[in-house]
């Protein structure tokens, strides 16, 4: 059997965004053990999965492990990327697949979070740290964020942590915002994103208008070495699997 992974990244019109996530899977690949590795797109860059999956099949693969670098099991994980993967399928009916799972709820994520509050400011008892998601009409999004922020708080002394979201659930980052703006203890929310992009930017220019000192932007979550380790666990999970077929998890 000749084992191939193709990654999936979630694709994005800032070339800075998609370089930061092809930098990160290139480390990641020195420490997966797979005879063949390509990265593709699920949309706004190239490869698509298709195209990923057929360099896969030409550079002669028998089995392609499909894992998506995404933080939350939402519609992209759910629906988007199976339904890409059903196509290639649906082309190449003699390659065995098997589908990873987002990164999830994980103790480095968790670690990467504080991380990241740490590098934003000074943090005493009275600091209250806020996860901004992308945001899902997914009730699984709330549950993975709302249970990280619980590691998170477990894991700190900070007044606590909350989550708010940029879209498509409650409570929502302007409202949050609104209701801290007169804040005088440090509120420091935290990108729950991957990479760069728009809404990075948005949340940065909605920020800077409080004009409030205690009101802190930490940096969103970046290819941090932390996050490598999760997302290489999920990598790993999937290539253990050994023999069972794409449709199996999805009958």
């Amino acid at each position: 059997m000749t084992r191939a992974v193709l990654y999936v990244c979630h694709g994005s019109r800032i070339a800075k965004a998609r370089d930061e996530a092809i930098a990160f899977i290139e480390r990641c690949q020195k420490h997966v053990k797979a005879d063949i590795q390509e990265i593709s797109f699920l949309e706004l860059a190239s490869p698509s999965i298709e195209e990923g999956f057929e360099i896969c099949v030409k550079r002669g693969a028998s089995h392609v492990s499909v894992v998506p670098l995404l933080l939350l099991t939402a519609v992209h994980a759910k629906k988007d990327i199976p339904d890409e993967i059903r196509k290639c399928q649906d082309s190449y009916p003699w390659i065995t697949v098997t589908y990873g799972k987002a990164i999830g709820v994980h103790d480095k994520m968790a670690e990467s979070v504080i991380k990241k509050i740490h590098d934003a400011a000074s943090i005493d008892s009275s600091t209250v740290a806020v996860l901004i998601g992308r945001g899902s009409s997914d009730p699984d999004v709330t549950k993975d964020l709302g249970a990280l922020a619980e590691l998170v708080q477990r894991k700190t002394k900070l007044a606590g942590v909350k989550t708010c979201y940029l879209t498509a659930a409650t409570p929502s980052f302007s409202e949050t915002l609104e209701s801290v703006t007169n804040t005088e203890r440090n509120v420091i929310f935290i990108p729950y994103l991957l990479f760069t992009g728009l809404l990075m930017k948005g949340i940065e220019r909605e920020i800077t208008r409080t004009e409030n000192e205690h009101i802190i932007l930490g940096n969103y979550l970046g290819y941090d070495p932390l996050v490598e380790e999760a997302f290489l666990d999920r990598v790993n999970e999937t290539l253990c699997v050994k023999g069972e077929s794409y449709a199996a998890y999805h009958d």
